[in-house]
């Protein structure tokens, strides 16, 4: 991992086609960047990526259409017909 100091208005290249940008640094700490990348790069936040990765994994494990069903009638006691 890189470790770098930057002031607003500093900037760094990563590649030859994108450059982050320190915009302000906010007395809490909060850093504001400014990305400038080809449209076709995707940039997400961290948290963001985690969370789509989590809801993939969650969508694998994902159980079949009927039995899906097959609980709903179950957890309903059985009293009305789904399908």
């Amino acid at each position: 991992m890189l470790i770098l100091q930057r002031k607003p208005g500093e900037s760094l290249l990563i590649g030859d086609e994108i450059e982050v940008t320190v915009v302000s640094v906010e007395a809490g700490g909060r850093v504001r960047l400014a990305i400038d990348a080809p449209r076709s790069m995707t940039i997400l936040r961290n948290e963001l990526r985690k969370a789509m990765d989590a809801n993939q994994d969650a969508a694998k494990e994902e159980a079949s259409p009927l039995a899906l069903l097959d609980l709903l009638e179950r957890q309903n006691g059985g009293g009305a017909d789904l399908k």
